[in-house]
C-alpha cells in the first residue's frame, strides 16, 4: 500500500477546512489516503498589521520551506495571499474552481456599509479593503483588526465592533453560519477584491512524482486559471505587494475575459480604474471594449491572452498615474 500524502497547511479553522476539501479530492483522484500538515506561517505568530508586513509571503513562506524540504508533498494556499513570483522549484499544479469572489460586510442589524452612522467602527486588516471603504462611507472610524474569522464576528457580536469586512468564500468554507448577524455582500463592479480571492492554490515541487502532479492536475479549473492569471500579472505588473490596495476581478462569458483593475489611495480619497474585455475563444482574434487590438494576432491560447490583458491594464493604469497611489514591493 502507498504511503499517506501529506498536505501541508496553516492551522487556523479556516485553512484546516479548505485543506480537508482538497485533501478529500486528492484522495479520490490518487486512490491513495492524504494527511493534512499543520504548518505556523510567519503570518500566524506576527501580529503587526498587514499593511506592515506588506506582500512578502508571510502566510506562504514557512509552508513553502516545509515542501522544499520534503515535509509534505503538496500545500494549499489561500490564493489571494500568495505571492505573484513563483519561486524556483515549486508549481502551482491546480486551482480548483473558484468560489464567490466578493467582500462582505457583516453587521449586528444589517446597515449597509454606506448607511452606517458616522464614528461607526468598522474592522479590516486589509489596506484595501479600508480604502474601499473610506471611498463608500468616508465618515467611518476603520480599526486595523487581525485575527480568524470566528474572532472577527465576535468583536462585532460584542458590540467591540459595528461591523467587519470578510471574504464571502471564508465564511461559505466555514459552513456560512454567522451566529445571528447579518451580511451585506459588495458587488464586484464598485468593490473589485483582492487578485485570486476566492480561489485555492495546489503548490507542490516541479520534481514530485508524476502521478502524484497528475492527481493533483485532476483538481485544476481551466476558466478559473484564466481569470486567476489576469488579476494576479496586474498585481505583479504593477510591482505592488499581496495587501496593497490595488481590486482586480476577471470573469468570462461568452468566449470573452472580462477584466475589471482599481487602484485605490490608500485614504479612499482618490482611485483609478480600467475595464479590459478580450477575446479567449478559440478562432476569434482581436478584442473589444476597451482594447486597441495590439493582441489581434495572438493566439498562445487563453492563459498567454489572459496575462497579456493583465499587462496591458497594468500599463495604461501606471499611465494613468497609479504609480503615485500603490507602495511598490520589490518581493512580490
Amino acid at each position: 500500500m502507498s504511503a499517506p500524502l501529506r498536505l501541508g497547511t496553516r492551522r487556523s479553522t479556516l485553512a484546516m477546512a479548505q485543506s480537508q476539501m482538497v485533501a478529500d479530492a486528492v484522495a479520490a483522484a490518487s486512490g491513495r489516503a492524504v494527511e493534512l500538515v499543520p504548518i505556523v506561517s510567519e503570518g500566524d505568530v506576527n501580529r503587526a498589521s498587514l499593511s506592515q508586513l506588506g506582500g512578502r509571503g508571510v502566510f506562504a513562506n514557512g509552508l513553502r520551506e516545509a515542501l522544499a524540504a520534503d515535509r509534505c508533498d503538496f500545500l494549499v494556499h489561500s490564493l489571494k495571499d500568495l505571492p505573484t513570483v513563483q519561486p524556483e522549484g515549486l508549481v502551482i499544479a491546480a486551482t480548483p474552481p473558484r468560489e464567490d469572489a466578493r467582500d462582505v460586510v457583516v453587521t449586528r442589524d444589517g446597515t449597509p456599509l454606506g448607511s452606517l452612522a458616522p464614528g461607526s467602527r468598522v474592522g479590516t486588516g486589509s489596506p484595501r479593503r479600508i480604502a474601499q471603504a473610506l471611498r463608500h462611507n468616508p465618515r467611518l472610524d476603520i480599526h486595523d483588526i487581525r485575527g480568524n474569522v470566528d474572532s472577527r464576528l465576535a468583536r462585532v457580536r460584542d458590540g467591540e465592533l459595528d461591523a467587519v469586512i470578510l471574504a464571502a468564500a471564508g465564511i461559505s468554507r466555514l459552513g456560512g453560519d454567522l451566529g445571528g448577524l447579518q451580511a451585506e455582500a459588495l458587488g464586484l463592479a464598485e468593490w473589485p477584491t483582492a487578485p485570486g480571492q476566492g480561489s485555492l492554490a495546489i503548490e507542490t515541487r516541479s520534481d514530485i512524482d508524476p502521478e502524484v502532479h497528475a492527481a493533483l492536475a485532476e483538481l485544476d479549473d481551466e476558466d478559473t486559471r484564466v481569470a486567476i492569471t489576469a488579476e494576479r500579472v496586474v498585481l505583479n505588473a504593477l510591482d505592488a505587494g499581496c495587501s496593497a490596495p490595488v481590486g482586480t476581478h476577471a470573469s468570462l462569458a461568452g468566449g470573452d475575459l472580462r477584466l475589471r483593475a482599481v487602484v485605490y489611495a490608500l485614504d479612499g480619497s482618490q482611485r483609478i480604474g480600467i475595464d479590459r474585455t478580450v477575446r479567449l475563444a478559440p478562432g476569434y482574434g482581436g478584442e473589444t471594449g476597451s482594447g486597441n487590438g495590439a493582441d489581434a494576432a495572438d493566439d498562445g491560447g487563453p492563459i498567454a491572452r489572459a496575462a497579456r490583458a493583465g499587462r496591458e491594464a497594468a500599463r495604461r493604469l501606471l499611465e494613468r498615474g497609479a504609480a503615485d497611489l500603490v507602495p511598490r514591493e520589490s518581493t512580490t
